[in-house]
């Protein structure tokens, strides 16, 4: 890991041009360095906004009227003045300047393949069997670009790696398609089968889009597994995901798992240590009817740890769903001063918030990556989108 900061190593990082290992070691670095991830955010908020900029060629006028001002300046015969400022000083002055504003516009609009940009493919090795990138056989490695399928049958398996982000193995019976990349993310849709990530970028940088939720990783290892109903089934094993569907979401700490539904959206996580009982009764709350009887077996069949299911449930139910549920999870870690039933009723998020950072030590058990310093990139990376959206 570096032990100095890394300011220098961020262009490095973002083009792409560090080595696996030096890309894990540097985004291990700025999670725990202030100093380092501050200035990354920035030069990604730069590019997020650069990239809201339209993508003009420059006028191939500019030239054309700039020609004759450089040829006047060698033919114009001095004449002595008094002032310093002869004609032919002028005229040098102003073709001086019209450079410079010629240079500037034309930076300005310069075509976008004159611009840095992120790579736009991943690697792709074949594992076994034939995959196949569209309709070519991967027979050693290959190249994944930007819009292009990988799929495999049931023989086959891949692994597909971005020294900069991580990597993936895709299993048999599996289809994946890499939707985009650019400064701030790195985007897959993963249509059917399953996929294992080990990711060592900064968080909210990988995502993958399902039938039923998008992924967003907040620096972790997981599987995720899409059926064909559209349906996907989350298990994390280091780290943590967001999985999210409009408004609605979950977060997903090592250890736990979370399915998800087409035209519902994802479930509540729990842990997959769980009892049976409280897993159906789970089932039951997201995606079937008999809501009351599913909460009732929840509660009776809780443990300390599964305050993280209740925690999610308690904004998804009303009334006295939430007191019992509150109640329940008051129970087992009492709220700290400050935090009232009726704040914690009403949803008041302030002492939401500082009643979750007393349950996070039994979520977080053998978890690598504090969910503390994931969510502060996810504050930041929100604050980044919600400035570019307002630019557009």
């Amino acid at each position: 890991m570096f032990s100095r900061h890394v300011l220098k190593e961020i262009s490095a990082y973002c083009n792409g041009e560090l080595s696996a290992a030096q890309s894990r070691d540097f985004a291990a670095h700025i999670m725990l360095c202030s100093k380092c991830r501050a200035r990354y955010e920035e030069i990604k908020l730069g590019v997020s906004l650069a990239e809201q900029l339209p993508r003009l060629h420059a006028p191939d006028e500019l030239w054309a009227d700039l020609e004759p001002l450089i040829d006047a300046q060698q033919t114009l015969t001095p004449v002595e003045r008094k002032s310093w400022a002869t004609p032919r000083m002028k005229v040098a002055i102003a073709a001086a300047v019209l450079i410079v504003v010629t240079v500037g516009i034309w930076f300005l609009l310069r075509p976008s393949t004159l611009l840095p940009s992120p790579k736009s493919s991943w690697q792709v090795a074949r594992i076994n069997g034939t995959p196949r990138i569209e309709s070519s056989a991967v027979t050693d490695k290959a190249q994944l670009s930007v819009g292009q399928w990988l799929e495999t049958d049931g023989i086959s398996r891949a692994q597909i790696a971005e020294n900069s982000v991580g990597q993936v193995e895709v299993d048999p019976n599996t289809k994946l398609r890499l939707v985009g990349i650019n400064g701030n993310e790195h985007r897959f849709e993963l249509a059917r089968g399953k996929m294992s990530a080990h990711i060592w970028a900064p968080p909210r940088l990988f995502f993958v889009d399902t039938p039923s939720a998008v992924a967003a990783d907040l620096g972790c290892s997981y599987t995720l597994q899409v059926d064909d109903s559209g349906g996907s089934l989350l298990r994390v094993t280091s780290g943590w995901v967001a999985l999210q569907l409009k408004d609605r979401e979950s977060m997903v700490p090592a250890g736990a798992a979370c399915q998800t539904r087409k035209g519902v959206g994802p479930g509540t996580p729990y842990f997959e240590d769980a009892s049976p009982e409280f897993r159906q009764a789970l089932t039951s709350f997201d995606f079937e009817n008999g809501r009351k009887a599913s909460i009732d077996s929840l509660l009776s069949h809780a443990r300390k740890r599964d305050t993280l299911t209740l925690w999610h449930v308690l904004s998804r139910v009303d009334g006295d769903e939430r007191l019992h549920v509150y109640q329940k999870m008051a129970s087992f870690v009492p709220p700290p001063s400050g935090v009232t039933p009726e704040g914690v009723l009403r949803l008041d998020q302030k002492m939401l918030d500082a009643w979750r950072d007393e349950l996070e030590s039994t979520w977080s058990e053998g978890n690598l990556i504090p969910k503390k310093v994931a969510e502060e990139f996810w504050r930041i990376k929100n604050g980044v989108n919600r400035r570019v959206n307002q630019l557009q």
